[in-house]
């Protein structure tokens, strides 16, 4: 698998930004999610919403982005948001506790009402 299986875009809502992440999410995507939340720290973003409701597969590796990109937005001063996971995936970010570190939300609208 390859970066090119994660697609990520980035959208700015309400003084927000919102990276729509679809695909899969595996140890290959770091790339493509660093320069995704590059481009939120350059808008200056207090918070980013991770949007997974396009997401089709993540692995183990995957979760080990997640908190690189974890620890990035916070040397950045930025705090990450999930949004429409799935009920698997919820799980894993519980089992992993890394809904902890990220909170999670049912949808977008949620998110963004929770966003600083």
């Amino acid at each position: 698998m390859t970066e090119f299986n994660t697609r990520t875009k980035v959208r700015r809502v309400d003084g927000n930004v919102v990276i729509d992440v679809g695909g899969e999410i595996t140890n290959a995507s770091e790339a493509a999610l660093g320069e995704a939340l590059a481009e939120a720290a350059s808008d200056a973003a207090a918070t980013v919403i991770l949007n997974f409701a396009d997401l089709d597969y993540m692995n183990s590796g995957g979760i080990g982005v997640l908190v690189t990109l974890l620890i990035r937005a916070n040397r950045e001063g930025m705090s990450l948001l999930a949004c429409d996971l799935g009920e698997h995936y919820r799980k894993i970010f519980s089992l992993t506790r890394l809904d902890e570190a990220i909170a999670c939300f049912d949808d977008e609208a949620s998110a963004l009402a929770a966003a600083i």
